[in-house]
């Protein structure tokens, strides 16, 4: 009872600043869903539904502070249905095959792959005979042969390669299967046949005419600043990054400067911030408006309709839908003469995110994004109650600017590294650098060209906007060439980034001294990052790659081919060489590639060459092949057959884990047995 009476009082105390722990509850639960490895039936959620009335109800007849958890224990619960709504909401037919011949469909989304090829994306779908109760509702395909111009909305046939959404690469790795799936996402594949257009676009529809604008913009903007910079000036304005090339792409991402690049809170802040206070100002500088309309109100409304718009030309995607809720919070907050920045703001925005798309709290874009609005708003409201900075008012500014980029990258730089496996060691210079430029030079001159576009004088305001463009894409390459600019992070244990949230908001929201008790498990999870032991043998979910760990870094059985799977797996080992590197780690073979442990023996078969050359099977061994193989005996053979049941493999101290055992059976995963056939057009 003792202990009860603590909690109570301790919970007393925060009477006023729970709401912020909304959201984190809400979060629980969602990862609790994403968690177990057996897909929940409907009576886990009739039950869950149960429990969290029968809390809610119970809080009635509980102490104050003791009936808070009982709410808290529903938000968890209600976290946890979410997710598997919105999972059974998005549900589409995945293919279970690999799949070659005609495919057709409108394109509704384009963009670049890794290797720069166009991606399109489409729907309404047709490809052979397949029945439409088996065909994807959507598919992605990567255009390899040159084409001509292909407009959104377009349908379009051609001849392509289609298969399931690959699984993780390795056991426990990020699944893009769940990924594809919440996008409805059910193939993807490459083409080297040429496209051909046999429908235009169909008039008449609002989503065709705002695409149509969004591609006639970025088409001027890349007419008017030719280049890259024309390039980066379309993709802020209008989200179209077809036009940015992968040498500018990876520069910004070795200066931590690739978030420039996204429409995502940063660019939705500036314009309605430029839009907010310029309003406010011209309106003030009128007497008879300031006098007889609430200036301020109005501003924000201005704001709201530029956001809007904004969010309708930018394409619309996930990040910016994100962003476009936090400003409209905001916003919304001054509306009703609320503080606009506040935690509490930011706890609204993140559980209209949570409620609408739940699988985004998987992402490093919403986790980075309310990471460095969390600690933004804690850090600089805990410095408004403090006494006024010391020093000369012009340097508050430049002290501001400071700050709140250290801040940022801090919050974020853990989940950046945990996510992508680097760190720009020069990211705050290149940050302090470029974002006081985005904000004073880009994202006014995108707002000034949109109001001159009507009288045809956009490119005057294009022009100054290209000459800041030029300064970060000069920035961003001369911080990626300096030595050591990027560093390399192995990839932590999935336990690692939770306990890093969990102690960094209890810093952020708990209120008292209690609250430097978060520093604990965020101290624990950075001690504890390299303790997780990387495997000794990973295998690639079609045999074609094999990977072993050695004194020198990870051996690849081969320098090209599964090129995406060995960067991941080289990634993850936190070691920066490629492929072809990693390869010469391996010893020399003939057409059967060996590679000898401790205990037993890896041998890759790569090709039926290789196969007709190998008949040995014993019980040390462990045989991956990228073809059938026919083998009697001991050891233990992964061919095309068995990995498409277990998916990627890895041996950590002699434990084989699948991939399979790892995901379990979810609404993304599943594998059932005589769904596998090849589709071969005639």
């Amino acid at each position: 009872m003792r202990v009860l009476a603590r909690v109570e009082a301790a919970l007393l105390r925060q009477t006023g600043y729970l709401f912020p722990w909304t959201p984190v509850l809400l979060a629980t639960g969602i990862g609790l869903y994403f968690g177990v490895r057996v897909e929940p039936d409907w009576s886990v959620y009739a039950g869950l539904v149960c429990l969290g009335i029968a809390l809610v109800a119970l809080r009635r007849w509980l102490p104050p502070g003791v009936g808070t958890l009982a709410i808290g224990g529903a938000l968890i619960a209600a976290g946890f249905i979410l997710a598997g709504v919105r999972a059974h909401m998005v549900a589409e037919p995945v293919l279970s095959w690999r799949y070659y011949g005609p495919v057709e469909g409108r394109v509704v989304a384009m963009d670049r792959s890794a290797s720069d090829a166009l991606r399109l994306t489409l729907d309404q779908v047709r490809i052979g005979d397949v029945p439409q109760e088996r065909r994807p509702q959507r598919i992605r395909l990567s255009v390899h042969v040159p084409t001509g111009a292909i407009a959104p909305w377009q349908r379009i046939m051609t001849t392509g390669h289609l298969s399931p959404p690959q699984g993780p690469v390795e056991p426990g790795g990020f699944d893009f299967r769940r990924h594809a799936w919440f996008q409805r996402l059910g193939a993807v594949g490459y083409t080297r046949v040429p496209i051909m257009t046999i429908a235009p676009a169909t008039e008449g529809i609002d989503g065709i005419r705002v695409t149509a604008i969004r591609m006639a913009i970025s088409q001027r903007v890349r007419q008017i600043l030719p280049g890259e910079i024309g390039g980066f000036a379309a993709a802020v304005t209008t989200g179209d990054r077809s036009g940015m090339g992968q040498e500018a792409l990876s520069s910004l991402r070795a200066s931590n400067l690739a978030h420039l690049l996204a429409i995502s809170g940063l660019h939705m802040g500036l314009l309605t911030g430029f839009v907010f206070v310029a309003c406010r100002l011209g309106l003030s500088l009128c007497p008879p408006v300031a006098l007889r309309l609430p200036v301020r109100k109005v501003a924000a409304v201005l704001a709201l309709c530029a956001a809007t718009l904004y969010l309708l030309l930018s394409g619309g995607n996930v990040a910016t839908e994100r962003a476009f809720v936090m400003v409209s919070v905001m916003l919304g907050a001054v509306l009703i003469d609320r503080r606009a920045i506040s935690l509490r703001a930011v706890a609204v925005a993140a559980v209209i995110v949570l409620v609408l798309r739940p699988e985004s709290l998987l992402s490093p874009g919403f986790q980075m994004s309310f990471a460095a609005t969390t600690a933004l708003v804690a850090v600089f409201g805990a410095l408004r109650e403090m006494r006024p900075m010391p020093g000369p008012n012009w340097l508050k500014p430049v002290a501001g600017v400071v700050m709140s980029s250290a801040i940022a990258g801090l919050a974020t730089a853990p989940i950046g590294a945990a996510h992508f496996n680097t760190m720009s060691h020069y990211g705050l210079l290149a940050n302090l650098l470029s974002v006081p430029v985005m904000g004073l030079f880009v994202v006014p001159s995108a707002v000034v060209a949109a109001l001159l576009a009507p009288f045809g004088l956009e490119a005057i305001a294009l022009t100054v906007m290209g000459w800041a463009l030029h300064w970060i894409l000069t920035v961003s390459d001369w911080v990626s060439h300096l030595d050591g600019a990027q560093g390399f992070v192995v990839s932590p244990p999935w336990y690692i980034l939770p306990l890093v949230a969990f102690g960094a908001l209890w810093m952020a929201l708990w209120q008292g001294h209690a609250r430097w008790a978060g520093a604990v498990p965020v101290v624990l999870a950075f001690l504890l990052w390299n303790s997780g032991h990387r495997p000794d043998v990973l295998i690639a979910e079609n045999g074609g790659l094999v990977g072993v760990m050695t004194d020198k870094g990870r051996a690849l059985s081969k320098s090209k081919g599964s090129g995406f799977v060995a960067g991941v797996w080289l990634e993850n080992d936190g070691d920066g060489v490629d492929q072809i590197e990693a390869a010469l780690r391996w010893p020399d073979s003939d057409i059967v590639q060996r590679y000898p442990l401790k205990g037993f023996e890896i041998i890759h078969i790569t090709g039926k060459r290789a196969a007709r050359a190998f008949d040995e099977c014993q019980e040390n061994q462990i045989i991956i092949s990228a073809v059938a193989l026919a083998l009697h005996g001991s050891c233990g053979v992964f061919d095309p057959e068995r990995l498409y049941e277990t998916g990627s493999l890895s041996v950590s101290n002699g434990k084989l884990t699948s991939s399979a055992d790892m995901t379990g059976h979810r609404l993304w995963s599943p594998k059932p047995a005589g769904d596998r056939h090849s589709n071969q057009a005639q």
